[in-house]
C-alpha cells in the first residue's frame, strides 16, 4: 500500500469519501459495545492492512481473540502488559534476519504494531517502551487510552484524569491527581513520530496513520478511547462523546514530527468542559447533589491555561 502523499504532495485521505469503505477486523468479538477503543482500531487497521503482526498487551483488546482464532487477518501476538515493546524487538529483529539471509522477501515485511491500552502505555509498560525507543526500534505503538484499567473494572490509571471517579477514587472528588502526559514523555525522546487522535474524527486519524506508516523509527498513536462501561454512558453515545472531548478541547488533537509540536485541530470556539463531563457517571458527582464549581473550574483552567500556552506558542 502507498503511504506517500501524491504528487502534489496532498494527503491520500483529502475527503470522507476517501476513506476504506469496508472493515478488515473481524465482527463478532467479545469486546463491549460502544467501545471507542475497538471503533479506533478498525479505522487503524484499515489503512495498516493485513500485512502486520500486531503484538497485544494483556489488557482490554485481549479479548479480541479467543483461543484459537483472532480478528486479525494478519498475525497476533499475546505478551504480558508491561513486555509488549520487548516482545516489538523480538518480532523485529526475526524479520530483518530473515530478510539478511534471503529467506524472506522484502516485499513480505510486515509493519510491527505493539497494541495496548493506557494502563501499560501509562505505566506497566513505560521502562520498556522507553528502552525500544533508545534502541529506535522500528515499530508502531497504538495505545487506546480508556483512562483506566478498564478490563479489570476501571482502576485508576496513570493517564486518568483529575476528578474522575474510579474504582479506587470513589471519594467526593474522584481522582486527585492529574493524567499523565505521555504524548510530551514520547517526544522527549525524540521517536520519528507521535500523534493523538479519536475515533470520531476518522479523516484525522487516517492522515496520522498514513503519516506514521510513512516513516520508520518508533511512532505512537494516542486513542482516545471513551468507555461506555468505564466512563458510565451509554453505547451508543460513544461518539458524540469523542466529538464533545475535542470541541471543549479536553482531547487536542496533535503531532510531533521532525522535533516540531503541530495542532492539526484547534477548537477556535471551544465549548465549557462541563459540556462533556455532564455526559459521564464518572463525572456525575461534581455535578450532584450539589454542584462542585470549585472542581469544575479547576479543570475548566487547566484546559484553558494549555490553549493559551498554544496561542502564546
Amino acid at each position: 500500500m502507498n503511504h506517500n502523499p501524491d504528487s502534489a504532495g496532498n494527503p491520500r485521505f483529502q475527503r470522507m469519501k476517501d476513506l476504506p469503505s469496508t472493515h478488515l477486523l473481524g465482527t463478532g468479538t467479545p469486546m463491549c459495545s460502544g467501545c471507542g477503543g475497538l471503533a479506533a482500531l478498525h479505522e487503524i487497521y484499515d489503512i495498516i492492512g493485513d500485512k502486520s503482526v500486531f503484538i497485544n498487551a494483556a489488557g482490554c483488546m485481549t479479548l479480541l481473540s479467543v483461543y484459537p482464532f483472532t480478528p486479525f487477518r494478519g498475525s497476533w501476538l499475546y505478551t504480558s502488559m508491561a513486555s509488549a515493546p520487548a516482545g516489538a524487538q523480538g518480532v523485529r529483529d526475526a524479520l530483518d534476519i530473515l530478510m539478511q539471509k534471503r529467506r524472506m522477501a522484502a516485499s513480505e515485511d510486515m509493519e510491527v504494531v505493539v497494541l495496548t491500552g493506557d494502563g501499560s502505555a501509562y505505566g506497566m509498560g513505560l521502562s520498556a517502551t522507553s528502552g525500544a525507543m533508545e534502541r529506535n526500534l522500528d515499530f508502531l505503538y497504538i495505545c487506546y487510552d480508556n483512562e483506566g484499567y478498564g478490563n479489570t473494572g476501571q482502576q485508576t490509571s496513570g493517564a486518568t484524569p483529575h476528578g474522575a471517579r474510579t474504582a479506587t477514587n470513589r471519594g467526593l472528588s474522584g481522582f486527585p491527581g492529574f493524567k499523565k502526559d505521555l504524548f510530551s514523555i514520547w517526544a522527549a525522546h525524540k521517536p520519528a513520530y507521535v500523534a493523538t487522535v479519536i475515533a470520531s474524527e476518522p479523516l484525522d486519524l487516517a492522515r496520522k496513520i498514513d503519516r506514521a506508516l510513512s516513516l520508520k523509527g518508533p511512532r505512537l498513536i494516542i486513542a482516545l478511547a471513551p468507555c461506555p462501561t468505564g466512563w458510565e454512558f451509554e453505547p451508543q453515545q460513544s461518539v458524540d462523546i469523542g466529538r464533545m472531548a475535542v470541541k471543549t478541547g479536553a482531547w487536542p488533537l496533535k503531532e510531533y514530527i521532525d522535533g516540531e509540536f503541530v495542532h492539526t485541530r484547534i477548537p477556535r470556539h471551544r465549548l465549557p468542559v462541563e459540556q462533556y463531563l455532564q455526559l459521564q457517571g464518572r463525572f456525575k458527582h461534581l455535578f450532584e447533589p450539589r454542584r462542585n464549581d470549585v472542581l469544575i473550574n479547576e479543570i475548566q483552567d487547566r484546559i484553558d491555561r494549555y490553549w493559551r500556552n498554544v496561542s502564546s506558542g
